[in-house]
């Protein structure tokens, strides 16, 4: 790992907050993802189980948690699997964690090599009635691909039929979306991180510089800095490039006169960060630039407002619809004969604005939680109102990340700048 190690409380807590959840006499296993093939003999760089991680901070393949409360025997009421080091495997691969370290990451005392766990494992299932297993049950779920948690699910249900078995992403998925403060503050390291960036891409910015020119500095502020990677695919999107919401391929010149749209953020100690910004290539807005930058400015700040405890991401969601109707006629994108007759299915901002505002932002870029449901403090949330017009090829988003606390929000990257003065005046700056 490139980042500095985490504060092992930040596992001990997690796992002390599942198994409060568990029911009585019941197992808990949790397994890595797997190490998925490219091409030839090579292998896709290793990106760990979320859940795994949430559990143990333990990053390495083939690795285990097996949670049973109540074993008979105390020392293995918590206990991580790891592969057992193999001298001539660490010559090609590197090395493999010791006994000792893996403690030290995760905070458990009790580790045993995963070519030893199956004649233990059999009798702890034994003396449990109810097995939990894990699976992905992330709403934006869109692969289909059986993966390791599938398995070894259809494995334990097939081998221990009479158990009852439980899903455990129906625990994690209220757990995780609530961000312990040792958590937030490894979160906060990734947005420090991505502020440090983004003003070094405000010097670095100019009319002829390549889209890939720009996500390469990133990766090299991000890596200097200890981030692990960039938390998902960088969106760096100059003119009407900007409306194609996951635009990366990245490939083409920023030319005078045009906006680009960044969206980027760090990874570090596997938490993320999401930032987007518009930026003039040249330096400085045009009127119009700044009328619709401003526009979607007050959407975000508005957004703002009414994200608290209490709303639903669905409900939010709307109002936010209703004054993006508002804003949007003041700009000239609709008129209020649009508004009149638009449909609740068919609204007439969203030609303008068609994507959601919010999303939940952790271990996963978007990460674990309900929408239809109050929204707590101890939640984090990006705001990412948008403003995409065809007729002027131009793209807009602004996007900040918030901490929801008891009695509203906290902008954990209120350090970056945001206003048009404060870009203006950044880029003027070059290095």
């Amino acid at each position: 790992m490139k980042y500095l190690p985490l504060n092992p409380e930040i596992f001990i807590t997690n796992r002390q907050r599942f198994i409060e959840k568990m029911g009585k006499k019941s197992i808990a296993i949790f397994n890595s993802n797997d190490e998925m093939p490219a091409n030839a003999d090579q292998l896709h760089t290793f990106k760990q189980n979320a859940d795994l991680f949430w559990l143990t901070g333990i990053e390495q393949e083939d690795s285990m948690l097996i949670l049973f409360p109540e074993n008979p025997d105390p020392q293995y009421r918590e206990v991580l699997v790891l592969v057992r080091p193999n001298e001539i495997k660490e010559k090609w691969d590197g090395s493999r964690l010791r006994k000792h370290e893996a403690e030290k990451i995760s905070g458990i005392k009790t580790i045993v090599w995963l070519d030893s766990i199956e004649g233990m494992l059999q009798p702890w299932i034994h003396a449990a009635d109810t097995i939990y297993l894990n699976s992905n049950e992330n709403d934006r779920k869109s692969s289909h691909l059986e993966v390791r948690d599938y398995r070894y699910a259809r494995e334990m249900r097939a081998r221990y039929p009479l158990h009852k078995f439980e899903r455990s992403a129906k625990l994690l998925k209220d757990l995780r979306s609530i961000k312990t403060p040792l958590e937030i503050e490894v979160m906060q390291q990734a947005m420090d991180i991505t502020n440090v960036t983004f003003r070094r891409l405000l010097q670095f910015i100019k009319p002829g510089v390549m889209e890939y020119e720009i996500e390469a500095e990133i990766w090299h502020s991000f890596l200097s800095q200890r981030a692990s990677r960039p938390a998902y695919g960088s969106i760096i999107a100059s003119g009407d490039r900007a409306r194609t919401l996951h635009y990366v391929a990245n490939n083409q010149a920023c030319k005078d006169g045009e906006l680009l749209l960044m969206d980027f953020g760090a990874e570090y100690g596997n938490y993320c960060a999401d930032l987007t910004r518009t930026v003039p290539v040249s330096g400085k807005f045009s009127k119009r630039q700044k009328t619709v930058y401003n526009a979607c400015l007050h959407l975000h700040v508005y957004a703002a407002s009414i994200l608290k405890p209490g709303i639903s991401i669905v409900d939010y969601t709307k109002k936010v619809g209703d004054e993006a109707s508002i804003v949007f006629q003041k700009i000239g994108l609709i008129t209020k004969s649009d508004v009149k007759n638009e449909t609740p299915d068919n609204r007439a901002f969203t030609k303008y604005l068609y994507h959601g505002i919010s999303h939940h932002l952790g271990i996963d870029v978007h990460d674990l939680g309900t929408r239809t449901e109050p929204i707590k403090a101890g939640m984090v949330f990006t705001i990412e109102p948008g403003i995409y017009i065809e007729e002027e090829q131009m793209g807009i988003r602004i996007e900040n990340n918030y901490l929801i606390t008891k009695n509203g929000n906290k902008d954990l990257m209120k350090q970056i700048p945001i206003t048009v003065e404060e870009i203006e005046s950044l880029m003027k700056i070059k290095s």
